[in-house]
């Protein structure tokens, strides 16, 4: 009897044990798991920073920059030996300086650093089968690269600056007179909003407006894609 309670105790440890052993077990899989799906975030990131910078959307290639870093510090958290990775963070921060500066040579070369320290990082932490490289394509199609807000603001002062007052009264000065609503007088119209300048643009008529006072500027599609991006960034910092 005294045989079998000894040989019950002994199971009983074992079992213990071996529960012990299992929730280590699941963090090392789930912290792999992790890690595999921050990387694939921070690829579709370090693509989306190429495409930002390179087309001088400096606004968007700090916004990488950031969403970057942050990857960076997570991924920090997750490996057994961080230390690979710190010449990456540092990287970035000369990535950083090149927008902060809109040096597009310096953010081309400065990104290119980047690119071949991530590689370094992958072969120093047993991934050396993963190489990335400066992308060909953009990531994703449903996104523009490019700049809208200040593509639109300049087309705005070009095609509509002759006449309109677009962003500061101070400094702005239309030849025609008497000037017509300024933008911020036509953001701010109860009547405003984005498929009616959509509509409005995109006529065929030859003059337009109250009266047909405004010559139709014949604008491309995304010529008015992107005023229209501009007056609802002017909008939104109006209601601030």
């Amino acid at each position: 009897m005294r045989l079998l309670a000894l040989l019950i105790a002994a199971i009983l440890t074992a079992m213990a044990a071996s529960s012990a052993e299992a929730p280590a077990q699941t963090t090392s899989a789930g912290g792999s798991a992790a890690l595999s799906d921050l990387m694939i975030r921070l690829q579709l990131q370090h693509a989306k920073l190429w495409f930002a910078g390179k087309l001088s959307n400096w606004s968007l290639a700090n916004y990488e920059t950031r969403q970057l870093d942050d990857g960076f510090e997570r991924a920090s958290r997750l490996l057994p030996d961080p230390a690979p990775i710190a010449p990456a963070k540092l990287q970035l921060q000369a990535v950083r300086q090149a927008i902060q500066q809109k040096d597009l040579p310096g953010f081309t070369k400065a990104y290119s650093a980047l690119t071949d320290e991530c590689n370094s990082c992958h072969r120093a932490s047993s991934f050396a089968s993963i190489t990335i490289q400066v992308p060909l394509r953009p990531p994703v199609e449903n996104q523009l690269f490019v700049d809208q807000i200040a593509e639109g603001r300049a087309q705005a002062h070009g095609s509509c600056g002759t006449c309109h007052i677009v962003e500061d009264a101070a400094k702005e000065s239309p030849a025609y007179r008497p000037s017509p609503p300024s933008f911020l007088e036509i953001i701010n119209r109860p009547s405003f909003s984005a498929d009616a300048i959509r509509q409005f643009l995109a006529s065929r008529h030859r003059r337009l407006g109250p009266d047909q006072a405004m010559p139709n500027p014949r604008l491309a599609d995304y010529q008015i894609d992107a005023i229209v991006a501009f007056l609802e960034t002017l909008k939104a910092r109006s209601l601030r």
